[in-house]
């Protein structure tokens, strides 16, 4: 699963959605199925209390070479030195920041951090592999 395959120089043309941190289960990766106190994985059944959910980056982007356009999804760590932080310390940044701020909505952290992901990605080259 891991295995690269090839290696594709591209340029990143949009991010395709806000999501870029998820719960995710510590045996295969899925995404937990959160409430106020548990998880559970659909996938493998892993279940736990919601406080001890792991996070992971998932990024989905639309690059571009010279030839063709592409959606790719990049997960995991090795976005951590893009983001300066592991997933896991970025939602407890943004849990706190949401937190002190007293917003019950949290459209305007959202909102920052879509637009700081897509001033770093959005038209820089990278090399994907694939």
């Amino acid at each position: 699963m891991n295995s690269v395959q090839g290696l594709l120089a591209a340029s990143v043309i949009s991010i395709q959605n806000s999501c870029f941190i998820y719960p995710a289960c510590q045996n295969c990766f899925s995404r937990l199925i959160l409430d106020s106190r548990r998880f559970n994985c659909l996938k493998c059944g892993c279940t736990g209390e919601a406080k001890d959910a792991s996070y992971r980056y998932r990024l989905s982007l639309k690059i571009a070479d010279t030839n063709d356009l592409f959606d790719i999804t990049v997960f995991g760590s090795c976005l951590d030195p893009f983001f300066g932080v592991t997933a896991e310390n970025l939602q407890r940044y943004i849990q706190d920041f949401n937190q002190l701020s007293g917003e019950a909505n949290t459209e305007s952290s959202t909102r920052a951090l879509v637009q700081a992901v897509e001033t770093c990605f959005i038209g820089k080259r990278f090399i994907f592999g694939v």
